[in-house]
């Protein structure tokens, strides 16, 4: 899959902008666990995802992790070009939770480019309203809803996610994603299985009552 096939806009582009863009692109494949960007200073360019999953979480004051958004094929990423988004400043690291290709566009080209285009910059305030109301979702998640609901909510997207039943994740995963402690999810998924909703082994989590866990996810 070529970059022309995964950037959204490409057909909005003129002749001279997408030269721009394909002689500047870095195409780079990560491990899994690879952090490729780390904190508002670190400024690599923008993420276009050809393949793979990234994961963007923040870390507290405590050293806890929590979740903001992830990264699926085709989507991009700006907050990796913080030095694009100087009136906006955040802390965010992203990291492989699959092995990943993916292409960095510079941000200068970029910002240039958005300074030429209305499409491309309407593109780009479409995209950062989305980020923004993911993260808005969160902070209704962590004000509203108790740790069993959101523990819920969590194996339900895991599962649509991987498109299994079974997920092979392990409890300190699922606490660094909500912004927890291992032992509260620990105690959340137990009651979860003495409801019958799912049953644990070690470093796994199956799914048994989907239905279940969706009532509970949206109460």
């Amino acid at each position: 899959m070529e970059f022309e096939n995964c950037f959204p806009i490409w057909e909005k582009l003129s002749e001279d902008q997408r030269e721009r863009i394909l002689a500047s692109i870095v195409f780079r494949q990560i491990k899994r666990g690879t952090v490729i960007h780390n904190g508002s200073t670190d400024c690599i360019g923008l993420l276009l995802v050809r393949s793979g999953q990234l994961r963007a979480h923040i870390l507290s004051e405590e050293g806890r992790e929590i979740t903001l958004y992830r990264l699926f094929d085709r989507d991009l990423c700006l907050f990796s070009a913080s030095c694009m988004l100087r009136s906006i400043q955040f802390d965010i690291t992203i990291e492989a939770e699959k092995d990943t290709d993916f292409w960095i566009i510079p941000a200068e080209v970029y910002r240039k480019i958005m300074e030429e285009s209305a499409q491309v910059s309407n593109y780009t305030n479409e995209v950062m309203a989305a980020r923004f109301s993911e993260v808005m979702w969160l902070v209704e998640q962590i004000m509203w809803k108790s740790m069993d609901k959101r523990v819920a909510s969590f194996l339900l997207e895991e599962s649509s996610v991987e498109g299994t039943e079974r997920l092979a994740i392990t409890h300190e995963t699922i606490a660094k994603h909500l912004g927890t402690h291992r032992e509260v999810v620990t105690r959340m998924l137990r009651h979860l299985q003495s409801e019958g909703m799912v049953k644990l082994s070690r470093g796994a989590v199956e799914l048994t009552d989907r239905a279940k866990l969706a009532s509970l996810g949206e109460t």
